[in-house]
């Protein structure tokens, strides 16, 4: 799919009953080698909470369904891109990773408890900073149509 300048991407926080978080390593891009949570781009036709569970999926086989938001990332990629990423905690239905691993996207796929995770010299700034302050979820509040107008098919407010 071709992004414009302005890109929307989601990653998904997973945490397991022995409160370690999901993190992956990617095979390439910025990013490569470094633990973040599986994460990517909104796709044509989706909504941003539809995405990240796809993406959850597509890495690591791991199904669930989203919490609410716990944060926004946000920058501008060489003075140009407007690089953008909300991040959600997703409830898993289950916690085996189902997906092959290493594949041609991802290095590696784990659960790892935050305080390792936090000392490793390969975890991502972004995961690094949540763990450092994780806020509670902004729940899912309302589904309803702001109004004919929108033409929404998917309308979500996170309160």
């Amino acid at each position: 799919m071709k992004r414009d300048k302005v890109w929307l991407g989601v990653g998904g926080l997973i945490i397991n009953e022995a409160g370690e978080w999901l993190v992956v390593a990617k095979q390439y891009g910025g990013m490569k080698g470094m633990w973040s949570f599986p994460a990517g781009f909104v796709e044509n036709g989706e909504t941003a909470d539809q995405a990240v569970v796809r993406e959850i999926f597509e890495e690591t086989g791991i199904s669930g369904q989203v919490e609410g938001v716990i944060g926004v990332r946000t920058g501008v990629i060489n003075d140009i891109i407007s690089d953008n990423m909300i991040i959600f905690r997703v409830g898993a239905d289950e916690v085996t990773i189902k997906v092959d691993i290493p594949n041609e996207e991802i290095q590696d796929a784990k659960f790892i408890a935050p305080e390792s995770l936090y000392h490793d010299k390969n975890c991502s700034p972004m995961v690094r900073a949540l763990i450092e302050e994780l806020p509670e979820p902004l729940r899912l509040r309302s589904t309803t149509s702001p109004g004919a107008q929108f033409n929404y098919s998917h309308y979500h407010l996170f309160l």
